[in-house]
């Protein structure tokens, strides 16, 4: 499962949410790729999921990039804890998404596999997505 090798501070505050992500909005590796129309928080355990839903439709052709990463620590209480005494233990990274973000990319299978492929790791994450493809390979 993906999650930092080290950082600096175990725990984060939760952050300021940005509005639209230029930065990663354009699809730079492949030739298909899922982009987020909503944002929100993805789990390491969301993308692990919809990355082996993609490989094994693809039956492990081609290729797929991740283009987010899981960086932000989220912490939780055990149930039933009284209010206080500090934040609690460490539970999962999560990816902050914001609308715009090219999260897959897929190159070397044909369009109708990477369609179906994104369709399913789509079903997977927890925000709206649409299939987007690189601009320099739309046929008209």
């Amino acid at each position: 499962m993906l999650q930092p090798k080290r950082t600096k501070y175990r725990r984060q505050q939760k952050p300021v949410r940005k509005s639209v992500d230029v930065r990663g909005s354009v699809v730079s590796f492949g030739t298909f790729a899922l982009k987020a129309i909503t944002g929100g928080r993805i789990t390491n355990r969301q993308i692990e999921s919809a990355r082996i839903a993609m490989t094994r439709y693809m039956k492990r052709e081609g290729q797929v990039w991740i283009r987010i990463f899981p960086d932000r620590p989220i912490s939780r209480k055990p149930q039933e804890v009284r209010m206080g005494k500090g934040k609690g233990s460490l539970d999962h990274y999560v990816a902050m998404v914001a609308p715009g973000r090219i999260m897959f990319e897929i190159d070397g299978v044909s369009q109708e596999i990477a369609e179906e492929a994104l369709r399913l790791a789509a079903q997977k994450l927890p925000v709206l997505t649409k299939l987007t493809v690189r601009p320099d390979m739309v046929k008209f």
